[in-house]
């Protein structure tokens, strides 16, 4: 028969004896919604790019201009579904700088619009393609958040501060997450999510009550910094040799890592800025030997 898989490192494996060290809980990632119709968006930009090289020139130029905008709409319109996702997952966020997913609807009504010129149609029936165009664009993926999130009486350059901190800490995960591609191994791949995952659990806590940002940051950029080096140096290490032993020391020092997540966010809202301190000397240490 067969058995449910249990591991270590399974989502349901058993929770850590009592008195070890408590993982930090593990966030679902908020994924974007919608993105094959942003994919078919950008298919649709070859109704105008190919029909446009068996006309004249004048309906040549307007037909690669109205299939560009559709493939700028359509790119646009899928980073602001991503940047939608990110706004979405975390408590205090602030609305995207560029409103992408509107400009993606502007950017549509104008590739109908141009299509309209191109069949010969006079003034009225372009905009009214415009206006049916960008307005269909809106309701199959919404408007941008248009305000700011949990920031209600909380001082700004505190939280342009968490964002930075945070912005800086995705930046190292993201280059974990591609170094480990070189390895070529699957399971550490899903490794470096979950460890990833658990690193965001700890930006959800900062942002939510960043006590000492300036110790959490520091901490952050120490903590992050050292994994994603490791993580660079053991997947160029590992792809060459597939050497057995440093696979099971980068898996330990990751583990150890995660183990720590509990003990660090309760130091970081309690302010005990000399606990902290020795943890992050300790913590430099370790990766310097690991290293």
């Amino acid at each position: 028969m067969a058995e449910r898989f249990g591991g270590k490192y399974s989502p349901q494996s058993p929770s850590p004896a009592a008195g070890g060290p408590a993982l930090p809980p593990v966030l679902a990632p908020v994924l974007p919604r919608g993105l094959w119709r942003a994919t078919a968006l950008f298919l649709s930009a070859f109704l105008f790019l190919i029909p446009a090289f068996g006309d004249d020139p004048r309906d040549m130029l307007l037909g690669l201009a109205a299939g560009g905008c559709l493939i700028l709409s359509a790119w646009l319109t899928r980073e602001g579904l991503r940047a939608e996702a990110a706004y979405a997952s975390r408590k205090l966020a602030r609305r995207p700088a560029l409103p992408r997913k509107a400009l993606g609807a502007v950017l549509t009504g104008a590739a109908l619009a141009l299509g309209g010129v191109i069949a010969d149609q006079g003034l009225v029936y372009p905009v009214l393609y415009a206006l049916v165009g960008a307005a269909l664009h809106l309701g199959a993926f919404g408007l941008d958040p248009m305000a700011d999130k949990g920031m209600e009486g909380i001082d700004a350059f505190q939280t342009g501060r968490v964002a930075n901190a945070v912005a800086e800490g995705e930046a190292y995960l993201k280059g974990m997450q591609d170094a480990i591609l070189r390895a070529r191994d699957r399971s550490l791949e899903r490794r470096v999510d979950q460890f990833a995952a658990a690193a965001r659990s700890l930006f959800r806590t900062v942002e939510a009550d960043p006590g000492d940002l300036t110790a959490a940051r520091k901490y952050l950029s120490i903590y992050l910094m050292g994994a994603r080096d490791a993580t660079v140096k053991f997947a160029d290490h590992y792809a060459q040799t597939q050497d057995a032993s440093a696979r099971a020391d980068y898996e330990a020092l990751l583990t150890d890592l995660e183990t720590t997540f509990a003990q660090k966010t309760t130091a970081f809202l309690s302010n005990n800025r000399t606990d902290l301190d020795v943890e992050i000397a300790v913590l430099r240490d370790r990766l310097k030997l690991d290293h």
